[in-house]
């Protein structure tokens, strides 16, 4: 998913390079507990109480890419796997081009492959909740 935000890439990186703040404009991030002392770059660990509808789990994850002003990629290691990231481009005006992807891994005792067809809809309207939130901030 991808939207524009009315902000240059390096002022849109110093709002997201703090991961704290995401639970500000991420719906279903409900808090944020860092592992280890690290609070951003490659090897940051953390985990992130989350809550879609009646669905609630603790996601454990790792920074895996920093690049400010350019990229964070992300690594879901809990119950739910898979990668994210986020990329921010320069667009016309000012403004930045910000892209996230996630590719999320459902484990069988939880539904599997079937618990992913069933969530996919309900995250897309998460995440597209959660960077229109995101584009308001700017």
């Amino acid at each position: 998913m991808s939207t524009l935000l009315d902000a240059p890439p390096a002022t849109v990186w110093a709002y997201v390079e703090n991961i704290d703040s995401h639970v500000q404009w991420m719906h279903d991030a409900v808090r944020i507990r860092f592992l280890g002392d690290r609070r951003s770059g490659v090897g940051t660990r953390y985990e992130c109480d989350t809550k879609v509808g009646p669905v609630q789990l603790t996601d454990v994850m790792e920074i895996t890419e920093w690049s400010p002003g350019k990229a964070m990629g992300v690594r879901h290691v809990g119950v739910v796997t898979g990668a994210g990231r986020f990329t921010l481009k320069k667009a016309r005006g000012g403004r930045t081009q910000f892209t996230w992807t996630e590719k999320l891994t459902f484990p069988l005792t939880r539904g599997g492959p079937v618990t992913a067809f069933f969530a996919k809809p309900v995250l897309r309207r998460v995440w597209r909740r959660n960077l229109r939130d995101l584009a308001a901030r700017f």
